[in-house]
């Protein structure tokens, strides 16, 4: 089916392949990829971007001998399809299937699980630094995109790799792009030195003339001098930047030139010292859909490979939220909203075009953000930062000294809460319930549904103390329970009345719980069903209610089970001498592989059918 990618199992196949082959390989693979991903869902764009430059740098280099680390990873489907598992792509990101990211237990080839931005120069140098205590031989390359390198992680790692001087190269795929377009000062300075690549070849034309005089590649002080001088005249200063740090830099290079690309490969390979070869890449290249919109096609479901990604005409949660702010803003002139890097996917896109004065984003650097919203609120706004539940992790310590300490009334709108599916362990929001219970001065909400996430916001209004509200990925939805009033804090909702047994259900679990006592009835089972809404504060007045009036009582919360909603009630129990039977059930202790969510939840006793058939057993 394919003339050329049908010969191509492993790495090897590559090597003894010419450029022109190479070339045409690339076509075959951005084929395979438009089709493949068109019938499972995943990342196209990325991937469509990164051919040529996986190729080159599979034909250079001898993987896994060889460590190449992807940043983040979700663009690694070339390497994976190079390195054994072309035919495995039918089950990409299903349950059980091949994952999106790289994964050690997948093959040798992956040397290290991604998921996260930012973080692939701190591996790489890891590895070359212990590469070099142990005395091995072989190359360490990390490839990080011109949005990841924004992180403070990054810019962390770079910095002290200029220190350690460390033999180790580092890939800056350069497309303008992360999920949206790319913000900030090191996006500028990359666009720089891009405008000014020809200053950059004359560079290397006056080290390649140096390169030639006596005593051949070992120029002597004085010539060293009178190239830094010949190169202060004719390059910008903004060229200087890596170099500053003790990093050689090279490029701009076209990522989608595979002779140009083997080249400087081949030149760095074996240089000693840290290098960074800056390659300028298409992003979506190959499919006109993705190069005219590389945004909506960076993470896509299944599509019609003719008519591009068509519009479902159903509303996000995450475009609910961002419908909600401008509303709230439309009178408070205070509201300001925040994210880092993610305003389509958090749907503060909305916002930004209602308010663009009042709209920050600031890159991928949720630790700044966190800070920064609390300086805001310092000064009299009221700030609201979008963000994913696994990427709010990294701003941690941020939520606990700069917002809750100083109690500003910053308000964390926690997007992807629970189980996101496909993308597996790095985005499960399996967390947040246990990393927020334990931290002082900030209330924690999780809605049942859209139009009570809504008055949730209404309440945020209200409130002058840090805050978060926790919601699902996925399509907003309505359970229809009747009337939906106001919300005051603290407070939980009996949504049915049973006996023997109640069963306290936080965020989209109150769903699951409803569903499951539909089943419990047909056995007699007749639990009493409770919203409960707050992480923190509790309803201490409705859980002596419950206490006192059910035997058992259940909680249920799509979080790790421990230190969440079900620890809580626990305390609760002890601390009042209640000796009811207590059932926790949330997610296993254990990281949570990627799948179809129904899947998942089946597969971690979740769903509604086995919800109930735990609560039978009891």
């Amino acid at each position: 089916m394919y003339k050329y990618l049908d010969k191509v199992n492993s790495p090897n196949d590559i090597k003894a392949m010419s450029i022109d082959e190479m070339d045409f390989l690339a076509k075959d693979i951005r084929k395979f990829l438009v089709r493949s991903v068109s019938q499972t869902g995943g990342h196209l764009a990325s991937n469509l971007g990164v051919v040529e430059l996986t190729l080159a740098l599979h034909k250079v280099f001898n993987s896994p001998k060889d460590k190449i680390v992807w940043d983040v990873g979700h663009q690694s489907y070339v390497h994976k399809i190079v390195t054994g598992r072309k035919n495995d792509f039918v089950s990409l990101r299903q349950f059980n299937g091949l994952s999106g990211f790289p994964k050690e237990n997948e093959s040798p080839h992956d040397i290290f699980d991604t998921g996260h931005s930012s973080t692939s120069i701190s591996v790489a140098e890891g590895i070359a630094c212990a590469r070099d205590i142990k005395n091995e031989d072989n190359s360490v390359i990390a490839v990080i995109g011109d949005g990841s390198i924004t992180g403070g992680m990054a810019l962390e790692g770079l910095n002290h790799l200029g220190y350690t001087n460390t033999d180790m190269i580092v890939i800056l795929n350069d497309n303008e792009m992360s999920i949206d377009k790319n913000v900030g000062g090191m996006s500028k300075h990359l666009s720089s030195l891009i405008r000014n690549s020809t200053m950059n070849k004359v560079k290397d034309e006056v080290e390649k003339i140096l390169s030639v005089a006596p005593g051949g590649n070992l120029i002597s002080k004085t010539a060293n001098k009178v190239k830094d001088s010949i190169i202060d005249k004719f390059t910008p200063q903004e060229c200087a930047f890596f170099e500053s740090i003790g990093i050689k830099y090279y490029g701009p290079v076209d990522g989608h030139n595979t002779k140009e690309l083997i080249e400087i490969l081949k030149k760095v390979k074996n240089r000693k010292g840290p290098t960074l070869i800056h390659v300028i890449t298409k992003k979506g290249k190959g499919y006109r859909y993705a190069e005219e919109a590389p945004d909506k096609y960076h993470g896509v479901s299944k599509f019609d490979i003719k008519e591009g990604i068509k519009s479902s005409g159903t509303k996000s949660i995450s475009s609910q939220v961002g419908d909600k702010l401008v509303q709230m803003a439309a009178n408070n002139d205070n509201i300001v909203a925040i994210t880092a890097a993610m305003p389509s996917g958090t749907g503060l896109n909305i916002f930004e075009k209602a308010y663009p004065k009042r709209f920050f984003d600031v890159g991928i650097a949720e630790q700044h953000a966190a800070t920064f919203a609390a300086g805001l609120a310092k000064n009299g706004m009221k700030p609201y930062f979008a963000v994913y539940s696994s990427f709010l992790q990294r701003g941690y310590d941020q939520l606990i000294h700069d917002v809750c300490i100083t109690k500003k009334p910053v308000t964390f709108l926690i997007d992807r809460a629970g189980i996101v599916g496909n993308d597996g362990e790095t985005h499960h929001g399996m967390f947040d319930l246990s990393y927020l219970n334990i931290v002082p001065n900030i209330i924690v909400m999780a809605p049942k549904d859209s139009r009570e996430l809504s008055l949730m916001m209404d309440l945020s209004l209200e409130l002058d103390s840090p805050l978060a509200i926790r919601y699902p990925r996925g399509n907003a939805y309505d359970l229809d329970l009747g009337d939906y009033k106001p919300i005051k804090l603290g407070s939980y909702e009996v949504l049915s009345q049973g006996k023997d047994i109640a069963i306290l259900s936080i965020g989209t679990m109150v769903k699951h719980s409803i569903e499951a006592k539909k089943i419990l009835l047909e056995s007699d089972v007749n639990p009493t069903i409770v919203n409960a809404r707050f992480l923190k504060p509790m309803d201490e007045e409705m859980l002596h209610s419950l206490f006192k009036e059910h035997k058992t009582i259940v909680t249920i919360e799509d979080n790790v089970v421990v230190g969440g909603f079900g620890s809580r009630v626990n305390k609760f129990a002890v601390d009042n001498g209640y000796k009811s039977k207590i059932v926790n059930i949330g997610l296993p202790e254990e990281f949570v592989p990627h799948g179809n969510a129904d899947d998942i939840y089946e597969s971690i006793n979740l769903s509604p059918s086995k919800i109930a058939d735990k609560i039978k057993s009891l």
